[in-house]
């Protein structure tokens, strides 16, 4: 095994792989809730709820969301080799839900997200997708792994409800702010700001496991808390919203350890019946912006994942890239598929890596444990937000460490980068930093002349990426 997975090569241990397997399940096992209250109340154009039923279906969508989980991120361990973690897409879920389910069926829009797999996966057999991450400067890339480490922060301290975004109704002139109207109040974001102080303390006095002891402790005081203060979900089955709730999981113990899941929702996709539907120009538009979303998503996951893990060459490139990249484009189609959308690399793998992952064997660990999720179910929804996104926040501060890399005294590489760094946590979009970063290069090396300095896929993408800016406008002129 050790031969296999390079772990002693990588400087790792299997005692730290394992804990850097199980501390990714933690951060990323909230998709298998958050998936089915994402795709399952929406209907489709014809009144249809995913899985073809008259109302939502959550526990079926839950069931498809872990097994495909842990099959993919299995196959990026043993394949690929790398720490890297993969479920649905967050962002993607929620386009396919309500902008493309809403004009077809559930199954023509499952069916459009295999195509798109389909075609990513042309496009790296091709060299294509490889070619464009090796045509990026090495700079634009550590930007790229900064900008992500801010971004997960964010999730983190939103997740807890540290960080909130300001009601309309209030006037306030900015989006966020701090609590809930300018403090904290609420036990569940006491219990992460006790997370988020134990992780720390722990990792400081770098003990071994700091983030999965910090994530098990506080998932106990939270069991505590909710037992004596009855607090509940933030927002409860008859519509009412508290504030003061739990983010998603509620952290109570309801007796059993095991559920029968319900595969049946795998299968259900109609290939081309998106195109008979809306049209081959909507279709295509859609294909179009799920595919540059995809693309450059893992691009950028993947580079951050490998600075962390110090696992990249000279010019910031991981090894297996093609595999990487070929597991990846397999999961987006897999997702499909199976009903549930796209599946693709996971950011939260950092949290791994911050304990110690280095190789495929972490991955295999997240893998076995999202098909686990299958049946242990109600084990897995007694862990709360509050007590895994801590990880979040400590990781983005080991993340933010590669600023120093970048050559803040050349402007040409200087300003995509703030680019790319500020527009990821500011738009909650990691294709959104990268695109205006890779314009904002292109655009500058056009300005002073330098047309030579850049690949010429650079020009190509760039291009592409104007064209996703401004897919509704094109949308609008073509009438789609």
């Amino acid at each position: 095994m050790d031969k296999f997975f390079k772990i002693s090569e990588r400087g790792s241990t299997v005692a730290r792989e394992v804990r850097g397997g199980v501390v990714t399940f933690f951060t990323m096992a909230y998709i298998i809730v958050l998936n089915p209250l994402i795709l399952g109340f929406a209907q489709d154009a014809d009144g249809q709820f995913l899985g073809g039923g008259k109302g939502p279906d959550l526990a079926l969508i839950a069931a498809a969301t872990a097994l495909v989980a842990g099959v993919m991120t299995i196959l990026m361990g043993v394949v690929a080799n790398y720490p890297l973690a993969l479920a649905t897409g967050l962002g993607l879920n929620a386009f396919v839900a309500f902008s493309i389910a809403s004009g077809m069926s559930w199954a023509d829009a499952m069916g459009l997200v295999v195509l798109e797999g389909l075609i990513i996966l042309a496009l790296v057999l091709t060299g294509f997708r490889t070619a464009v991450f090796h045509a990026v400067p090495a700079q634009l890339k550590v930007a790229i792994s900064v900008g992500i480490g801010l971004f997960i922060a964010l999730i983190g301290l939103v997740d807890a409800g540290f960080v909130r975004r300001t009601p309309d109704a209030a006037g306030s002139p900015v989006p966020v702010g701090f609590g809930i109207d300018g403090s904290l109040q609420g036990w569940p974001v006491l219990v992460f700001a006790i997370g988020l102080i134990l992780m720390i303390m722990l990792y400081v006095k770098q003990v071994k496991g700091a983030i999965l002891i910090s994530i098990i402790i506080t998932t106990v005081i939270a069991i505590v808390v909710e037992s004596i203060a009855k607090i509940g979900p933030t927002f409860g089955e008859d519509g009412k919203v508290n504030p003061k709730g739990w983010n998603l999981n509620v952290p109570e113990w309801n007796g059993n350890l095991v559920d029968i899941p319900d595969f049946g929702l795998l299968g259900q996709f109609s290939l081309f019946g998106s195109f008979e539907r809306v049209g081959f120009v909507t279709a295509a538009l859609f294909i179009f912006t799920l595919m540059l979303a995809d693309f450059f998503d893992t691009m950028g996951t993947m580079t951050a994942i490998g600075a962390e893990a110090d696992l990249l060459d000279k010019d910031g490139n991981p090894p297996n890239t093609k595999r990487i990249l070929i597991v990846d484009s397999v999961a987006a189609a897999a997702g499909g598929a199976a009903g549930v959308s796209s599946n693709t690399s996971y950011i939260e793998s950092a949290a791994g890596v911050g304990e110690g992952a280095r190789t495929g064997l972490a991955s295999v660990v997240t893998g076995v444990l999202f098909l686990l999720a299958t049946i242990f179910a109600p084990v897995v929804e007694i862990i709360p937000n509050e007590a895994a996104v801590p990880a979040l926040v400590l990781v983005g501060f080991l993340m933010m460490q590669q600023v120093k890399n970048i050559d803040w005294d050349d402007v040409e590489i200087a300003l995509p980068a703030f680019l790319t760094i500020a527009l990821m946590p500011f738009t909650y979009s990691i294709s959104v930093g990268i695109g205006a970063g890779f314009i904002a290069y292109v655009l500058i090396k056009l300005v002073r002349g330098k047309f030579g300095d850049v690949h010429p896929l650079m020009w190509v993408v760039a291009a592409l990426f104007v064209v996703y800016f401004a897919i509704d406008p094109i949308k609008q002129l073509v009438g789609a």
